[in-house]
């Protein structure tokens, strides 16, 4: 049996940005929706959180699984749900982008805690900085249609 610690932290946003997940509540519900279908489908997300525009998450890839495959596991059926439900009065879309940044074991806490405090952190901070800090953290490269 093999000992597998993959940790990534991944952070996605609204179709072209848009603030679709005003108010706690129903982000609340939609982060809960995410974690337990996540659950359904044997992937382990740690924690959910994000704000307006956004959404970070901390997963552990087990052993055959891709970022790739349960991306599209989430990010599709979350997307769905949502218009099924009803939560928002448009039609509500994920931007196709994301990031995906390997987390060591010794971060885990530190980036548990950044996912959790969202709320706070974006109210010094929008998503386009934050986007832009991450791009510039991680040496990617920006698509020049979302510049």
């Amino acid at each position: 049996m093999p000992f597998i610690k993959i940790w990534i932290h991944l952070v996605w946003a609204t179709k072209n940005r848009m603030p679709y997940l005003q108010g706690t509540d129903l982000r609340k519900n939609i982060w809960q929706h995410i974690k337990e279908n996540a659950a359904s489908k044997d992937i382990y997300l740690d924690c959910v959180n994000g704000y307006y525009d956004h959404i970070h998450c901390l997963m552990s890839l087990k052993t055959n699984q891709t970022i790739a495959k349960n991306m599209q596991l989430i990010k599709g059926e979350s997307a769905f749900w949502i218009n099924k439900e009803k939560l928002i009065p448009q039609h509500f879309q994920w931007q196709s982008e994301y990031f995906a940044v390997s987390v060591s074991h010794s971060m885990v806490d530190r980036v548990r805690s950044y996912i959790h405090r969202q709320e706070l952190h974006h109210g010094e901070k929008t998503y386009a900085q934050e986007y832009n800090d991450l791009i510039e953290k991680y040496g990617f490269e920006k698509f020049k249609d979302l510049e």
